[in-house]
Parts: structure tokens; C-alpha cells; sequence
């Protein structure tokens, strides 16, 4: 195991807070670690700081405002776009104007429903800017699900756009919403709608604003320090009870954590190119197509496509040359259906992709025949990592940035910092290395507890509390 990862168990507190220091504080926290905190320990209590912030304006601070930020690829609708740090930040500044002028303030509710524009991006920075809490809800999700979380969240905005654009058909959002408004029993003040060219929306007077039109006359909005423990946002996940459950992720452990994998797990450093083939309605979306990208100083994708059909199974490999990729991260399920679509590479080999250092995969498991076939097709390092909503980075993964370790299929490599994965037999006893069991992560060696639990005790991104 890597030394920084057993560093991270022996002395967190010195760890986390040698991590931290590579953001930008308003206030320095009073105290690294509160064991006492209920429902569980929270982290640098007493600190403020502002995740927008650090994600944008800490760079263009540094004189890095014309590096490019984000770069907007949709096959869907051949528009391509992107956004220097410096052009990101304001637009981020003018929308969150636009947030605040229409009663939406720090520790209010934002719902954010959108397609993979650039703009749904810049809504959930927008949020975090003036200390609103956002939660994003796939666009298209159906009304009746989409209420739900409007009656569990009660938001005082909802942000979205007329349309949604698949390979083969519009997706209408507008009706939807209307519809999830009427059948829930909170009712938001105000939507704001980004009108699409190919399919526009009819706006009800006295609710619903133009988005284009309220930016025009928006003044951006200044930056509003958050205690470290204040919610970012909620990401709802069905789970196994089929009700829906909001998972809270914090500012401080968040920022920290995620800043941390950037370099460590992924290997990549401010000014590269980085590549999550997500959605934003997905945790992989949050964390690594907005905010550790940006919190790193890399350049980060918004794809509005597939990995087949928009146009062709060579999407991708497009993509990674154009823009000059170094990671992809993506979900097994992409590849399987490239490899369906192109099993010798031929569209492959249409592209430079040399630029290319390692492809991450996550999601769901990686079977070892997908895994084999990548490795042989793209000749370079295959990880297969293991997260999920309630952690909002890696369990285990291979540490590219610290110390590669050779590639297993079917495993996720290590345990990442702050995790002390286990695998136990029935009576809770620790099984031998090669023989299968439980997969528990018990409460960290410095907290004070006699047992261990199948329940995931978050080390940084605390909380992780459930609304219901």
C-alpha cells in the first residue's frame, strides 16, 4: 500500500490538513477533525471557504484566467464551444446574479435540470457562489419523480431547458416540469429556462424567465464564504428501498478530497486535458466533469453525445485527439458498446490518440474481457475503480499519480486514502487474501469504535447524511 494511504490512517489530521492548504480559505478551520460531531465526524469545523471560488476564481487570481476551463462538444447538434477560466468565472458570476436577484440565497435549494450543456455547469457553480445549494435531477427524468424531489428538497428555483437532445429524438423537459410542479405540494417561485434553437418552450408569466434574456441584464454576483460543513449540494439515489435518498455532501472535506484525487489517483496536473464521459445528474458528473477538473486547474468536457451512433463508434477516439485528452474516465458499459460496434479498432485508428495516458472505468464492474480488449485496443493503463454516490470519489483505485500498481482485472487495486477496506466472513472475522467475504469499510483506527460495520463511514466528504 502506498505510503500516503497508510499516512492518511495514522495521522488524518495532519494529512488532510497538509491537503487543504492547497485551497483558498476565508477563514482557516478552528479544528481538522470534530470526532464529536452527530451524526458523524465533520472536518475542518470552524473554516470558510467557497467551492465556486476555488474552483475559478482562485486561478484566474493566479494569473491563469486565460487557460482554457471547459470545452463543449455535442455531436448532437455540431456546436462546439468553450470557456477560458477568466470567461467561465464571469458568466458563473452572472447567472448567480440572476439566482440572487430573484430571492434565492445562502442556504437555499436549487434544483438543476438540464441537458449536458455548459449551462448546467454553470448553474451548479452559480449556486455554489452565493452559498445556494444545488441538486441536480437528470433532464428528462419523468414528472412524478422529478416532483418528488421537489416536495423532499422544496427549492426555491428551479434551473433547467426546453429541450434535451437523444440521437434519434427530442426530449421535451418543459411539459415535464410543469407537470412535476403540479404534482408536487411545494411549489418553487421561479424557473429559469435556457430556450433551445431546435425545440422551444412556452414560459408562464410570472414564474418562469428567459435565461438569455435574465443574463443580459443580470450584475454578477459577488463571492459568499461558507462555513467548511455547509452543504454543496444533495444528489439523490434510489439505492435498494425504491425510495429516493438525498445524499448532503459538504464544502470543505469535498474541495479537499476532491482536489487530492486529481493528482493522485489520476495523475493529471493543472493545464491537462481531462475527460469524464459522464452526465451531470451522476455523482461522476459532480465530481469529475465540474468540480475536481476545475478545483485542479485542468481543462474539463462537456459531451452531449454517446459513445456510439453520434455518429459512429470512433466518438470518442475523436474527442481524445481534437482536444488533446490525457484521461478518460467513462463507465464499462461505453466500451462494451464500442468493442460491440468496432471489435478490430478500425475507427481507432482513424485518430492521433497518443495524447492519451490512461483510461479510468467506474460505474459498475468491469468485466475482465472488456478490460483485456481496451488494454490490447489502446495500449495503455486500463484502471478499473470503485466509488458510488454516498462516497463521491474512489474506495479503491490504482494511485497513477503516487505509485502504479500492476493492473488485475476484476480488482479495483488499493484502498484510497481515509479507507480501510476489509473482507470479513459472517461472524465478522477478516478472510485470508484470496478467499471471498464480505467487502466492509469499518470506522477509521483513530475514531473511537470496538466494532466494526458493513456501513461506509465517509473519511472526507463528510457528511453524508440521507434526507428522506
Amino acid at each position: 500500500m502506498p505510503r500516503s494511504i497508510n499516512t492518511s490512517l495514522d495521522d488524518p489530521e495532519d494529512f488532510w490538513a497538509s491537503v487543504a492548504k492547497g485551497l483558498h480559505w476565508h477563514k482557516t478551520w478552528d479544528q481538522v477533525l470534530d470526532e464529536t460531531s452527530k451524526p458523524s465526524p465533520r472536518w475542518f469545523t470552524g473554516g470558510q471557504l467557497n467551492t465556486c471560488y476555488n474552483a475559478l476564481d482562485r486561478h484566474v487570481d493566479a494569473g491563469q484566467g486565460d487557460r482554457l476551463a471547459l470545452i463543449y462538444d455535442s455531436p448532437v447538434t455540431d456546436q462546439k464551444r468553450s470557456y477560458t477560466y477568466q470567461e467561465l468565472r464571469d458568466t458563473v458570476a452572472k447567472l448567480a446574479g440572476v439566482i440572487a436577484a430573484n430571492g434565492v440565497s445562502k442556504g437555499d435549494l436549487v434544483i438543476v435540470y438540464m441537458p449536458m450543456i455548459p449551462e448546467a455547469a454553470i448553474a451548479m457553480l452559480a449556486c455554489a457562489l452565493i452559498g445556494a445549494i444545488h441538486s441536480v435531477v437528470f433532464g428528462g427524468f419523468a414528472a412524478k419523480e422529478l416532483a418528488t424531489r421537489i416536495d423532499d428538497c422544496q427549492p426555491k428555483m428551479v434551473l433547467s431547458a426546453s429541450c434535451g437532445i437523444e440521437p434519434n429524438r427530442l426530449v421535451a423537459y418543459k411539459p415535464l416540469l410543469d407537470e412535476a410542479i403540479e404534482l408536487a405540494q411545494h411549489k418553487p417561485s421561479t424557473t429559469v429556462i435556457k430556450q433551445r434553437p431546435q425545440l422551444a418552450a412556452d414560459l408562464q408569466a410570472g414564474r418562469d424567465l428567459n435565461w438569455d434574456d435574465a443574463m443580459a441584464q443580470a450584475e454578477p454576483a459577488d463571492c459568499v464564504p461558507v462555513e467548511a460543513t455547509d452543504p454543496l449540494y444533495i444528489l439523490y439515489t434510489s439505492g435498494t428501498t425504491g425510495q429516493p435518498k438525498g445524499v448532503v455532501r459538504d464544502n470543505g472535506g469535498h474541495a479537499a478530497a476532491l482536489l487530492w484525487t486529481m493528482k493522485n489517483i489520476y495523475n493529471v496536473e493543472a493545464g491537462d486535458v481531462y475527460w469524464a464521459a459522464s452526465d451531470v445528474g451522476w455523482v461522476v458528473g459532480h465530481s469529475y466533469i465540474v468540480y475536481a477538473p476545475l478545483l485542479a486547474g485542468c481543462t474539463t468536457v462537456i459531451y452531449e453525445g454517446k459513445p456510439v451512433g453520434t455518429p459512429d463508434p470512433g466518438a470518442f477516439w475523436r474527442v481524445i485527439s481534437e482536444y488533446g485528452v490525457k484521461v478518460l474516465f467513462t463507465a464499462p458499459t461505453a466500451f462494451r458498446a464500442i468493442k460491440k460496434e468496432d471489435p478490430q479498432g478500425a475507427y481507432m485508428s482513424k485518430y492521433d490518440i497518443s495524447c492519451m495516458d490512461t483510461l479510468y472505468l467506474a460505474g459498475e464492474r468491469c468485466d475482465p474481457d472488456t478490460l483485456h480488449w481496451a488494454e490490447t485496443m489502446l495500449k495503455k493503463p486500463v484502471i478499473d475503480h470503485w466509488w458510488q454516490t454516498e462516497t463521491g470519489w474512489a474506495i479503491a483505485a490504482n494511485p497513477m499519480g503516487i505509485e502504479p500498481l500492476p493492473v488485475k482485472a476484476g480488482s479495483p487495486t488499493v484502498s484510497m486514502v481515509g479507507y480501510d477496506v476489509r473482507v470479513l466472513d459472517d461472524q465478522g472475522n477478516e478472510k485470508p487474501d484470496g478467499e471471498m467475504g464480505d467487502i466492509v469499510c469499518p470506522p477509521l483506527a483513530f475514531l473511537p469504535c470496538g466494532t466494526m460495520s458493513s456501513a461506509l463511514l465517509i473519511p472526507v466528504c463528510v457528511p453524508t447524511q440521507v434526507t428522506t
